[in-house]
């Protein structure tokens, strides 16, 4: 990486015509600030091998690139405009998706987030164009989970089961609010709601998960993601897919159980992160105020988890041998406490 300010058009020839020499194998140039008339007009002399160009606060004269392709704003030298007019071409709903990311992160303003913007374009573009790593993964096909086959005495059907991914949502501002995860992914965010909910467009179905994360400085910070999901070919399946970080992810999710009352419900899923060479599965638990279900609930859960290949507690070997003895000096009084 090299970092330069735009007084070097000043300069000796001999530092003028090392940074062209840069930016003719540069994958991504980064412009802040850039204003003066003498420094625009020699980036654009000069950027046309560039593949990538990100303006920052800069010269309207100075135009974006993502992958190639020119991205045109309103407001052109700022690509995190927050009114965006792109083309409707296809080739470009890739960068739309890429900038409004980038624009969500810049926009908050911290280390952090100002890290991300400049991860996201070298995750969706410079890293898969070269395969630094040479990654590659697929969806994990094992294990295999069956959906449920009826709700409330009735055939599912992908209505119904849209209905159930929906939940809560109307009632509640949330459709489903998290218990616990299989998947890291679900267990180390705190306070995750999830969000279901059909489309404008006919057929159309998102999933938002939104949550908190702890950054580098300390903070928690509200998170949201937006999946695209679509029917699978069983009844109770979805294909699930979201850019996270510049990197696509595709996932299998599965309905395994929805209890009759809504007050837990219990989804299975596979995914994959191709370029980033990562593939997993896992469950997620969920009910309307992110508690365990109650007591009465618990054996349709075990069994449905059972389907999952997981067991509901660890099964731990407890136990003392006989005729040793417990507390000398104090009383504890007996309590109520889970074992899962």
């Amino acid at each position: 990486m090299i970092v330069f300010s735009d007084n070097f058009v000043k300069s000796e020839d001999e530092i003028v015509k090392h940074v062209s020499n840069e930016l003719d194998r540069a994958d991504i140039l980064v412009v802040v600030a850039v204003r003066k008339e003498g420094s625009v007009n020699w980036i654009q002399s000069n950027n046309q091998n560039v593949p990538n160009i990100i303006c920052f606060d800069s010269s309207l004269a100075l135009r974006n690139k993502l992958g190639g392709s020119f991205v045109e704003t309103k407001k052109r030298g700022d690509i995190f405009s927050s009114s965006l007019s792109f083309s409707q071409s296809k080739k470009l709903d890739e960068s739309v998706e890429i900038t409004r990311t980038v624009f969500d992160a810049w926009e908050r303003h911290n280390s952090d987030d100002i890290r991300f913007c400049l991860l996201v374009i070298i995750n969706a573009y410079i890293t898969p164009k070269n395969n630094c790593l040479e990654l590659d993964a697929k969806i994990p096909e094992k294990p295999y989970v069956t959906p449920m086959a009826e709700f409330r005495g009735e055939k599912l059907s992908t209505e119904i089961a849209e209905d159930l991914f929906v939940g809560w949502l109307g009632t509640l501002e949330w459709s489903w609010r998290v218990v616990a995860g299989q998947n890291p992914a679900y267990d180390q965010f705190p306070c995750q709601y999830q969000l279901f909910y059909r489309g404008k467009a006919r057929g159309s179905f998102w999933y938002e998960p939104v949550f908190q994360v702890k950054t580098l400085e300390g903070d928690l910070v509200w998170r949201r993601r937006k999946y695209r999901v679509k029917r699978g070919k069983a009844t109770g399946t979805f294909h699930f897919s979201v850019l996270d970080n510049g990197v696509v992810s595709n996932e299998f999710w599965t309905i395994v159980d929805v209890s009759d009352d809504l007050s837990w419900g219990l989804f299975h899923y596979h995914g994959v992160a191709r370029v980033a060479g990562q593939s997993y599965t896992g469950v997620v638990l969920v009910s309307p105020d992110g508690q365990y279900p109650v007591e009465k609930e618990k054996q349709r859960l075990i069994s449905a988890l059972d389907r999952c290949g997981i067991k509901a507690c660890e099964n731990a070997p407890l136990g003392i041998p006989d005729g040793s003895s417990l507390h000398s000096k104090i009383q504890v009084n007996e309590q109520t406490h889970s074992s899962v």
